[in-house]
């Protein structure tokens, strides 16, 4: 219970710190071509792997779309789910995560050994992992984030 009040106030303190720089004038860095000059074909590559994944079983659709909300949902987009620990007391050990095991966690780790061969050392686990949530949905014809918020239609009814 106390971890997760830390955890509640941690989130508050990180939304008051991101509400702060806005009003201080900061600017987010981030952009969809981030490794463009460093690892170009990053995106394709983890599109193959999950490809594969999700050929071979359809359990890969929602077990890491799920990683992906699990790993978001407690303190930020960081992949610290994918995280083990000798003592059975990291996020990935927690019993709602342990299910994910087989398909969830394969996908990424195969991902990011795909990835590395090709980068080493260049693209994060954390992008590994949205990059990978990102094209299961695109793979089963689910509508894509960027189509889905440019839709005159959703944003302005």
């Amino acid at each position: 219970m106390e971890q997760r009040r830390r955890g509640g106030c941690f989130c508050l303190l990180a939304v008051a710190a991101a509400v702060v720089a806005v009003a201080a004038g900061g600017e987010a860095k981030l952009s969809p071509d981030h490794y463009r000059r460093t690892c170009p074909r990053v995106e394709s590559i983890v599109r193959s792997a999950v490809a594969r994944k999700v050929r071979a079983t359809f359990v890969t659709v929602p077990a890491t779309l799920r990683l992906f909300f699990h790993d978001c949902f407690v303190q930020g987009c960081d992949a610290s789910v994918m995280i083990a620990s000798g003592s059975n007391d990291a996020e990935k050990d927690a019993p709602d995560n342990q299910s994910l095991a087989g398909d969830g966690f394969d996908t990424v780790v195969r991902a990011k050994a795909a990835v590395e061969k090709a980068c080493p050392g260049v693209v994060s686990c954390a992008d590994v992992l949205a990059l990978a949530a990102r094209d299961v949905v695109s793979m089963v014809n689910m509508p894509s984030f960027a189509s889905h918020c440019t839709s005159r239609r959703v944003l302005y009814p």
